[in-house]
């Protein structure tokens, strides 16, 4: 249908207004419906010793695949499978130990019918979530997760509006749930989300973004000042670790303490650096989290840590440009 040209702006308001009136009376009276086939589908899900297998034709289908991501990306191992290439091969990847959640919202999808009686004989524990609990994919499911609503934001009452927000609800629900009876943390999600910023700081170690070897920047404590300089200046770090012979740090010498010496006007050209470091450097852990070395640096305003192994000796640096670009900070 082509637009003619009029547009009524205040109707748009009220047509918005009145979608979220609608969706959020729908999520309001599946609180209020919320339950024992809930507790249930939870413990079904929990007892699973394989994967909680999604399924939906259109609207649902779209859901489904954003349940099953959520499910995955909380603790819960789960998939996506298209009910109509199940019935052409794809029912294979459903294996006994596994928990079928079907959606529909009218509970008649002929797609999701046609497999009705093979996923029976699988022995799978079969969730129906549905609009209509006295439906055909309601009558043979173990549980029944009802996601009825009373109308469709949609002005005809046709387009999955209200319905899909209170599925999408559902299987939100589902999800909260369940990580929590497992007892899922931060750290659980990173693992799941590598790639995000809690990933980063959760997953990623001082270990895995420090300098070492030939760019760690250091010298004996009595190398004289002008050695220092070219160590710091060849490394390009804005320090210099001082080490014994055993590589156990002494000191740290910064640019800022450079420049503090040249404010005083102190004679440098006869010092070592022993008699310039700045004694008792912060140090961390090589296996401590990146985000912790982040934590010291922020603490004691300073911008580069010397860090050492479980003995104490100096195996690397890092600094905070080095935290910038892992994006840990």
């Amino acid at each position: 249908m082509l637009f003619d040209g009029t547009f009524d702006a205040a109707r748009a308001l009220a047509m918005a207004r009145r979608t979220f009136e609608i969706e959020a009376r729908a999520l309001t009276g599946l609180a209020a419906r919320l339950d024992e086939g809930f507790a249930k589908a939870v413990q079904a899900v929990l007892a699973c010793r394989g994967r909680v297998v999604v399924m939906g034709m259109g609207k649902s289908g779209h859901v489904g695949r954003k349940i099953a991501a959520t499910l995955a990306s909380t603790g819960t191992p789960a998939m996506f499978v298209h009910p109509g290439e199940a019935s052409h091969g794809d029912l294979g990847m459903v294996v006994a130990g596994d928990v079928l959640l079907a959606i529909s919202n009218s509970g008649e999808s002929d797609e999701l019918a046609a497999i009705l009686p093979a996923i029976r004989r699988l022995g799978v524990h079969f969730i129906a979530m549905t609009g209509r609990p006295g439906s055909t994919l309601a009558r043979h499911a173990d549980t029944v997760l009802n996601s009825g609503v009373d109308e469709e934001a949609c002005p005809l009452n046709l387009a999955p509006t209200a319905s899909t927000t209170a599925q999408m609800a559902l299987g939100d629900a589902l999800a909260v749930a369940l990580l929590d009876a497992r007892g899922f943390k931060e750290a659980d999600f990173a693992r799941s989300h590598p790639g995000g910023a809690l990933g980063r700081k959760l997953l990623m170690h001082v270990h895995d973004l420090m300098r070492s070897g030939d760019a760690l920047p250091r010298v004996a404590p009595g190398a004289l000042f002008g050695e220092l300089l070219r160590e710091m200046s060849a490394k390009g770090l804005g320090f210099a670790a001082v080490v014994d012979e055993a590589q156990r740090p002494l000191g740290i010498f910064t640019d800022g303490d450079l420049r503090r010496l040249i404010e005083r006007g102190t004679d440098l050209r006869s010092l070592t650096a022993e008699q310039v470091m700045h004694r008792s450097p912060r140090l961390v852990r090589a296996d401590a989290l990146a985000v912790d070395a982040a934590g010291v640096m922020e603490q004691h305003r300073i911008t580069s840590v010397l860090v050492v192994d479980g003995e104490g000796l100096l195996v690397g640096a890092l600094n905070s440009n080095d935290l910038m670009r892992a994006k840990v900070i």
